[in-house]
């Protein structure tokens, strides 16, 4: 498989208390088949898998005061140079670069308003081997309070050439990976803004989005396997959408696109969180394998 583009988005992974648990809840909920459990640098975990190709992992919690939270990651071809990066840019390393094994070397980083975040250098593994397609990843974001600092630091870490959605009710911001042309057609990633809307404890952190082939059964099977929803399906430019919880606590969204002929209304997530506000979420911190 070729190697993702610097800045991709190419692996997301879970951070559970029960791994049994979660390969019920995601098996139902999006029919993902799984791997045998491994013991990696960082404790048990599974791969999971739709249509017979990776597309996340699931990891056990070595500690029960670690986050429940979905992680995502962000391809480099030099983990080390980019560490650098990060740092000289004013974010921090929560986990040094280290190897697992010949798959690739991975860190854990945080911006500067505290979002965590994962970078894969791949070797035999280089990431997802499906994405995009309904069962597999499709979208990541970022929440913060400090756009001024956190816009230059994803633009210099990665080159990100940024685009702001032009709409007066919503602050968010488009992100292409370099040399490419920046635009809704290129974009790789996104930034909002926490609001008044957002509990003050709530930390900046990443969203990472599913697509599902309907949105509202999808949700609605969340609930119906013990999770909740914190933003009832609504529509969006690019589809529709809802923002929802496993059975174990962790937030992710899910997204099907406009069936042919259809017509969507944009309106703002910060907007549509208001009415149903989500717990506090815990920054990151699951670990690629």
């Amino acid at each position: 498989m070729a190697a993702f583009a610097e800045g991709t988005p190419c692996w997301v992974d879970v951070s559970l208390p029960d791994l049994a648990a979660g390969r019920r809840f995601y098996g139902e909920l999006f029919g993902w088949t799984f791997g045998g459990d491994s013991v990696g640098a960082y404790g048990r975990c599974t791969e999971a898998f739709s249509d017979g190709q990776r597309v996340a992992g699931l990891v056990a919690k070595r500690d029960g005061r670690m986050p429940t939270v979905w992680g995502v990651y962000f391809a480099t071809a030099d983990a080390v140079a980019l560490s650098r990066r990060i740092t000289d840019a004013g974010g921090r390393l929560v986990r040094e670069p280290m190897a697992v094994g010949r798959s690739g070397v991975t860190a854990l980083a945080a911006d500067p308003a505290g979002a965590v975040f994962g970078i894969w250098q791949g070797g035999e593994d280089t990431g997802f081997e499906k994405r995009g397609l309904p069962g597999s990843f499709c979208w990541t974001e970022v929440y913060t309070r400090d756009k001024e600092r956190v816009d230059p630091f994803y633009e210099s870490v990665f080159g990100f050439r940024g685009t702001d959605v032009p709409d007066d009710s919503v602050d968010f911001r488009l992100w292409s990976p370099a040399g490419t042309e920046p635009g809704p057609d290129s974009a790789v990633g996104g930034r909002s803004v926490i609001t008044d809307a957002f509990p003050v404890e709530m930390p900046g952190h990443f969203l990472s989005y599913f697509s599902v082939a309907d949105c509202d059964r999808t949700a609605a099977a969340v609930v119906r396997l013990g999770g909740r929803i914190t933003a009832t399906p609504f529509d969006i430019a690019y589809g529709r959408m809802a923002v929802v919880v496993d059975n174990q606590g962790a937030s992710f969204a899910v997204l099907a696109e406009p069936k042919s002929g259809s017509h969507t209304v944009s309106e703002p997530l910060s907007e549509s969180w208001s009415a149903e506000l989500p717990e506090q979420r815990p920054t990151p911190g699951p670990e690629k394998r």
